[in-house]
C-alpha cells in the first residue's frame, strides 16, 4: 500500500483552484419580477421555476442566470448540478441572461419562444 498522504503530488494546474459553481435554487427575486412584470408571464408558473447562476468576472454583483423547469428536467432524467450542466441539455433552458443585484437590472432572452419558432420553421 502506498499511503504517503504527507507528501504532495506535482499537479499540472500548479495550485490554481477552481471555484465551485452554486447549486440550483429558486429563481432570484429580480429575475422573477422581470418575468412577471416586463415579460408578462404567469406568476404561478414563474415562481415554480428554478435557476442556476454563475458570477460574472467583471462585476461582483452581476450574475449570469439560466432558468429552467425542474419538472421538465425530471421527466428527461437530467440531474442539474450547476450552471455548466445545462450546456449538455440546452433545450431545458427556458430563459437565459444576466442580472445585477446592486442595480436591480435584468436582461433575459426567452429561449422557449426560440424553440417554438424553430419547430414552426421546420
Amino acid at each position: 500500500m502506498n499511503w504517503k498522504f504527507w507528501t504532495k503530488k506535482a499537479e499540472s494546474d500548479a495550485g490554481v483552484q477552481q471555484k465551485a459553481l452554486p447549486k440550483p435554487k429558486a429563481i432570484p427575486e429580480v429575475v422573477g419580477r422581470h418575468l412577471v412584470v416586463e415579460m408578462k408571464k404567469d406568476p404561478d408558473f414563474v415562481w415554480k421555476l428554478m435557476a442556476v447562476v454563475r458570477p460574472r468576472p467583471d462585476n461582483k454583483n452581476a450574475f449570469d442566470v439560466r432558468v429552467y423547469s425542474p419538472v421538465e428536467a425530471g421527466v428527461r432524467s437530467v440531474n442539474v448540478k450547476n450552471y455548466n450542466t445545462l450546456d449538455a441539455a440546452p433545450d431545458l433552458i427556458l430563459y437565459e441572461g444576466w442580472y445585477d443585484k446592486a442595480a436591480n437590472t435584468t436582461e433575459l432572452i426567452d429561449r422557449s419562444q426560440l424553440k417554438d419558432e424553430a419547430a414552426v420553421a421546420v
